[in-house]
């Protein structure tokens, strides 16, 4: 039990390590992420709106042709008008005029309506566009600015990264996922020392008899506010030191 435990709080130092290299970036890192987000939803949006804007050009275009055709065929009408034996023939005729006639003119709203939302749809685009160079070039200086900051700390980043591989490979799996569970819910902090009799991370007292049994380091003991796994001095100075030489 006490080698599960120094392997953990190994963890726990080697993270340490690894969130103040993190905090260096201060907020560079999420800015960089939410300007990524941006960038993503524009292209987005410009695609949909590509789309529309195509497919309202091709109905604008289908009802063109249907009203040339249309057309052709109202002048068919008016020329056979002429040629007409009796009532019955010219009121038939007459009817199909009229159906031809009402037929164009919904093709021709048809016709406005898509042209309508086509050029809609490519000012909007074109508005988009500018907006996307605008955030693309917050994003680049972002990025820029990120990887300056990642250049002073990384080896130091890259050494911190495969202590921590070698640390994970030697703790149990559901060691880990507990360790993982607590520190996502605590800031970083999973494993902490009692100091002066208290969490060290709540700073809540801890019972003068789990004080005893969490000497013997051969349990798992959680602070009874905070949840976080705590350690005893003698594993947190050992570890520490152990931790400290290698670095």
């Amino acid at each position: 039990m006490e080698h599960r435990l120094r392997n953990l709080y190994t963890l726990q130092l080697i993270d340490n390590n690894l969130d103040e290299i993190e905090e260096l970036k201060g907020d560079l890192p999420a800015e960089t992420r939410e300007m990524e987000s941006k960038v993503e939803e524009i292209e987005s949006r410009l695609e949909a709106l590509d789309k529309d804007m195509k497919t309202s050009f091709e109905v604008r275009d289908h009802a063109d042709s249907e009203i040339i055709n249309l057309k052709e065929k109202l002048e068919r009408f008016k020329k056979q008008q002429f040629a007409v034996r009796n009532n019955k023939e010219y009121d038939a005729l007459s009817r199909e005029m009229d159906n031809t006639t009402g037929d164009i003119a919904r093709r021709e709203k048809e016709m406005e309506s898509a042209e309508g939302k086509a050029t809609i749809a490519r000012a909007d685009i074109e508005a988009l566009k500018a907006k996307l160079v605008e955030a693309m070039t917050a994003l680049e200086e972002k990025r820029h600015a990120l990887s300056e900051v990642s250049k002073s700390t990384e080896a130091e980043e890259l050494r911190y990264a495969h202590e921590r591989q070698k640390a994970v490979a030697r703790i149990d799996k559901a060691d880990l996922t507990t360790y993982e569970r607590i520190r996502k819910a605590k800031k970083g902090k999973a494993i902490v020392p009692v100091k002066r009799g208290a969490c060290g991370g709540c700073f809540n007292r801890v019972p003068p008899q789990k004080l005893l049994e969490l000497r013997l380091n051969n349990s798992v003991y959680t602070c009874e506010r905070c949840g976080r796994i705590l350690v005893s001095d003698e594993i947190a100075g050992a570890t520490a030191t152990a931790h400290s030489g290698k670095s």
